[in-house]
């Protein structure tokens, strides 16, 4: 064999190894998306996780980079045999309740589920205050006849200088 061969022979059988070693390697995983039980699992999940990004929207809905990342840590559970409760008990673990699109409500979630009402309740506390206020303001007393008199002479231009 002559000497600039060899180094070709090398690097045809790298080349064959990893021609062999790389569909074997492929076939160990089967992807969610080709059993659909599967896949109807991971849909249900990414349905009932927010999206810790976008906030009002699920993982499934979502197109930022963490939601992505939050479908494929699902699928990737799902394969690994967890249950739909070992999954959620992970991401909760994980992310906190927020991360469920539909918090339980206890005493850490409380001002999750009463925030709105409080704010509500505020807004209508602080509108019937205005009111209030508004009301209670005197009005302005009505034109004397003096002061109708030197407004239709100020409108007329005929108004003399004096105060």
């Amino acid at each position: 064999m002559t000497r600039p061969l060899v180094p070709l022979l090398a690097a045809a059988w790298c080349a064959l190894a990893l021609a062999f070693a790389l569909p074997a390697h492929a076939a160990d995983a089967v992807p969610t998306e080709q059993d659909p039980v599967a896949q109807a699992r991971a849909v249900k999940l990414s349905e009932q996780l927010r999206c810790l990004v976008c906030q009002n929207q699920t993982i499934a809905e979502s197109n930022a980079d963490l939601a992505v990342d939050l479908r494929r840590q699902v699928r990737e559970q799902i394969a690994a045999g967890k249950s739909d409760d070992d999954i959620v008990k992970f991401m909760t673990d994980r992310y906190g309740d927020f991360v469920l699109y539909r918090p339980p409500l206890k005493a850490t979630t409380l001002l999750l589920w009463g925030g709105p009402l409080l704010l509500l309740l505020l807004g209508f506390f602080m509108l019937a205050r205005l009111v209030r206020q508004r009301r209670a303001t005197p009005k302005d007393a009505p034109l004397t006849a003096e002061e109708h008199a030197r407004a239709a002479a100020l409108l007329a231009g005929t108004a003399k200088d004096k105060p």
